[in-house]
């Protein structure tokens, strides 16, 4: 089921399609084990064909999306809220909880009209990868499996509450959508001090970046904007058609870093949140 679900996600990915969950969130979680994304990740399916999958991103988020030609399904999006919204049918626990789903679907209209409000805004970027990305003008490195200490090391020193580890990047690694991802490392000085790590979807499909991050000790340096070239680089040459990513609203710093590297925002997108 859960190849299944991400060869799924990997087919819903275009350019003209609202932002949504990648394969490479997917990817990222994988950092927990098989078992555990397994257990996270859900599906619905109509005439037994995936129609829906969902990634419960800790005990209160469900990162959600639709097959782009079910968005308007009534009895679809009908199923769908009652499964979310009823605590018994296990998909979210009781109390306040939040489901992130693409604009303009008739889901997300049903959740309204149950009442979910919506929460804090988060801002989506993206780059178009038609063209060839500058150089990041810093020494950038590929990681692999006999360096994931070091990009392991950057993540936990940009991210307060990162508990990323060696043995959590190779387990992400195990997955199958690492296959068409990259982990990068660029050095200030001889030092790791920026980490990002982008997802391809598929020739001709938006690559996503999750994460990227500077070192505490190697800000304001540009080094966010020059890691972030490189992953973009990095998936042009996977055949991404675009490099998407996603941050709050509020972190203006990211959202400067992001456009300083050539991203261009979109509209911004809210999750839903009951309670």
């Amino acid at each position: 089921m859960l190849e299944e679900a991400v060869r799924a996600l990997r087919e819903w990915q275009h350019d003209d399609e609202p932002f949504q969950l990648h394969p490479g969130d997917v990817g990222w979680y994988w950092r927990f084990g098989a078992e555990a994304t397994a257990a996270a990740v859900r599906t619905w399916r109509t005439d037994g064909r995936i129609v829906a999958v969902g990634l419960l991103d800790g005990e209160d988020l469900l990162r959600f999306t639709i097959a782009p030609d079910a968005r308007g399904d009534d009895a679809l999006a009908l199923r769908l809220a009652d499964d979310i919204c009823d605590p018994e049918r296990g998909v979210l626990p009781a109390g306040t909880v939040y489901v992130e789903s693409p604009r303009g679907t008739r889901f997300q209209e049903l959740m309204f009209e149950r009442g979910w409000q919506s929460d804090v805004p988060w801002t989506p970027l993206r780059r178009d990868l038609a063209a060839p990305v500058p150089d990041s003008g810093v020494r950038v490195e590929v990681i692999g499996p006999d360096r994931a200490d070091v990009h392991a090391g950057v993540i936990r020193a940009s991210f307060e509450k990162s508990t990323f580890t060696g043995e959590r990047w190779h387990a992400m690694a195990s997955g199958s959508p690492h296959a068409d991802a990259r982990c990068l490392v660029a050095f200030d000085d001889g030092e790791a001090a920026a980490a990002i790590t982008v997802w391809s979807a598929g020739t001709g499909r938006p690559g996503l970046v999750e994460p990227m991050g500077v070192h505490r000790d190697h800000r304001g340096k540009g080094l966010g904007k020059a890691i972030t070239l490189a992953g973009a680089a990095a998936l042009r040459e996977l055949g991404s058609s675009s490099a998407l990513v996603c941050t709050p609203s509020s972190n203006a710093g990211a959202v400067a870093t992001y456009r300083a590297a050539g991203f261009a925002a979109l509209p911004e997108v809210h999750d839903q949140r009951r309670g």
